[in-house]
């Protein structure tokens, strides 16, 4: 590549993967840290800094209640940092917290009884939760959308539905007992549960029978390059009478949006549970390039793809905040409970030492994405 061209190719890049990614990192991560924000407010702890991103403040304010709200230079998260806050992980300063007044102390974060500091942390995840379902709902509300029903237009030869009976024309109607609306809850189930044996109810010619098969792992074609997933090999019919366009109600609207969020997280265990007994490779893990990557083609699709995107970001970052992992939001609900049944607080060195391990895992899998994001790039 020319030398000239080089600027160009970066502008490029910029405009079409880092702005959508920005953009769609930002509504996730504000909403994640204002649910700590007012839930922490409500309960009448003092907030001292309310930031998106981390490191160097490049722009800011103080409001009238002293809470700094800043814009960081790393646009990879954040936090909001309550008094009595070590750090942006909300490790308690011990020192700190002793050497403060009655009054001073009454107003930080780690001198709050430990329900306080449990629906505080709680309220994080559940903020990015709640936003899935409005981005969601709103959409489906908003715009509608398309059904393709799951009716069989082939079966691949030597397939995994070809070897479980499935014939073209069926209409499949369970999953392992979950209703299956469309072509789309079919794919969703089948990607991540491959090797396992499914139960089918399907439709044909009047009558209802019950299939058993199990999706083979194949590489399919992904916004992030190529990824291995479950699948049967069947395709779907796609006619007048298996595209149906629905408008929603608000009602049907906000279950949609509960339903899809409730998917999302479900998916999420499923993988997660699959990658630990070795059914599924952890290729699917994302990092920063790899939601990059997918905000920047979903933006290619339009402003809805794109708000969709931070719907499913969403939901992403509301579970994996509920693992528990310390430094995770989670990993500090494992430890309030803990402190609940004993009665008093962990040790100091105990939560020291807990908030590496998490440090440290955390680290590493942030490499290890990196590593899966990068490695379709240089290939």
């Amino acid at each position: 590549m020319p030398l000239s061209e080089i600027p160009v190719m970066i502008g490029v890049g910029f405009s079409a993967y880092v702005i959508p990614f920005l953009f769609v990192l930002t509504i996730v991560v504000f909403f994640h840290e204002l649910g700590h924000f007012l839930v922490g407010s409500w309960c009448g702890v003092k907030v001292e800094a309310f930031s998106i991103g981390f490191g160097p403040e490049i722009v800011g304010w103080t409001d009238r209640s002293g809470t700094r709200w800043r814009i960081a230079l790393l646009p990879l998260g954040g936090y909001v940092r309550f008094l009595g806050d070590l750090n942006a992980a909300s490790a308690p300063d011990v020192e700190t917290v002793a050497a403060m007044s009655a009054s001073e102390r009454a107003l930080s974060f780690p001198a709050q009884p430990v329900w306080k500091r449990f629906l505080i942390v709680l309220a994080g995840p559940v903020a990015s939760l709640l936003l899935a379902v409005v981005i969601f709902a709103g959409s489906a509300f908003l715009s509608g959308r398309y059904i393709l029903l799951p009716k069989i237009a082939s079966v691949a030869p030597g397939s995994a539905a070809e070897e479980a009976g499935f014939q073209t024309g069926d209409l499949l109607l369970l999953v392992d007992g979950e209703t299956i609306e469309s072509f789309t809850d079919l794919q969703r189930i089948v990607s991540i549960r491959p090797g396992e044996t499914l139960t089918v109810m399907i439709e044909r010619a009047g009558s209802n029978l019950e299939l058993k098969a199990v999706p083979r792992l194949q590489e399919r074609d992904s916004f992030v390059g190529k990824k291995r997933v479950g699948v049967l090999g069947i395709s779907a019919t796609r006619d007048e009478t298996t595209l149906i366009f629905k408008e929603e109600t608000l009602a049907g609207a906000i279950q949609f949006g509960v339903v899809e969020t409730v998917n999302v997280v479900s998916g999420s265990l499923t993988y997660l549970k699959n990658i630990v007994v070795g059914r599924a490779p952890p290729d699917q893990l994302s990092g920063p390039v790899g939601i990059a990557q997918m905000s920047g083609e979903a933006a290619k699709l339009g402003f809805m793809a794109l708000i969709g995107m931070a719907g499913l970001i969403s939901a992403s970052i509301g579970f994996l905040n509920l693992l528990p992992i310390p430094l995770l939001d989670g990993g500090h609900l494992v430890l309030y409970v803990i402190e609940a049944l004993r009665g008093r607080p962990l040790g100091a060195n105990t939560v020291e030492t807990a908030f590496r391990i998490g440090l440290a895992f955390i680290v590493a899998l942030t490499l290890f994405t990196l590593f899966l994001d990068l490695g379709p790039l240089v290939h």
